[in-house]
């Protein structure tokens, strides 16, 4: 009937209302607040103790680390060689300054940290020696000018060769930490035609001195400047409208410059077009 479906209704109310609180038992959810404490309780001290291991394990970790040298190094015991301007192909008209300014200006941004005022605050470093210095927490940078780079430098002709249509190209191997290239290691480039494209090395044939070597890292030697060897192209004016493909490899030394694996081991290959 109605009234004792009404009924019915009521205790189903008061039994949903007193499973939320009991005034009676003084319950909450069916809890009292004691059971309630101890069940928060727990889970602080578990959730506590496991944090508390996780911090100590990341702790213990890091007391393990260098903070100058990574502890495993993935990188390759032989570097990569890369180029500037930086291009998949330099392609200019050498009478529009317009075509060829965005790589003239890619090289003034890379050589502004060689320039002779800011590397005469390094030291001269002896020529052809390492420059060991694992015991020595302060590490010094060797001297590397921008003038010694000389027609590519950037500084007797602004435009690198790039307006007269002998372009310069600056060439440098990546920093890997602790790499000391053995024998005397130097950049030589040529071109892929059948007849030679005569160029010129800054420095003097190229030569990567051994003093720049090793690298110690950014943090034990923020200011380190890595040596660059400059090739300047001598092209003709037959050579113009003509792509000169030009592979340059780090010859004399122990390290590998012809992996398939990865061609950019020891060695790079760029292209460059001129137009007159």
């Amino acid at each position: 009937s109605k009234q004792e479906q009404e009924k019915t209704d009521g205790r189903t109310d008061e039994s949903w209302k007193d499973f939320i609180y009991n005034p009676r038992t003084g319950e909450f959810l069916g809890r009292t607040a004691s059971s309630w404490g101890l069940i928060f309780l727990f889970y602080l001290i578990f959730y506590g103790v496991l944090t508390g291991m996780f911090i100590l394990t990341i702790w213990v970790m890091l007391q393990t680390l260098d903070d100058a040298v990574p502890r495993h190094q993935d990188r390759l015991d032989s570097p990569g060689l890369v180029f500037r301007p930086h291009a998949v192909e330099i392609s200019y008209n050498r009478s529009d300054p317009a075509k060829f300014n965005p790589y003239v200006q890619q090289l003034h941004d890379l050589l502004q940290q060689y320039n002779d005022s800011i590397q005469e605050g390094n030291d001269l470093c002896l020529v052809g020696e390492y420059t060991d210095q694992d015991d020595q927490p302060k590490k010094k940078v060797c001297q590397f000018k921008r003038s010694n780079l000389r027609q590519c430098s950037g500084l007797p002709d602004t435009s690198f060769g790039y307006a007269e249509g002998q372009p310069c190209i600056i060439l440098k191997l990546n920093r890997v930490i602790g790499l000391k290239p053995e024998g005397d290691p130097y950049i030589n480039c040529t071109a892929k035609r059948n007849t030679p494209l005569q160029m010129i090395y800054f420095p003097p044939e190229g030569r990567l001195d051994k003093m720049f070597f090793p690298y110690y890292g950014k943090i034990a030697h923020p200011d380190y400047v890595q040596p660059l060897v400059a090739v300047k192209l001598l092209l003709t004016k037959e050579d113009y409208s003509v792509e000169q493909t030009v592979e340059c490899k780090v010859e004399g030394s122990n390290l590998r410059n012809s992996d398939e694996r990865d061609k950019y081991l020891g060695r790079v290959t760029f292209r460059v077009t001129v137009f007159q």
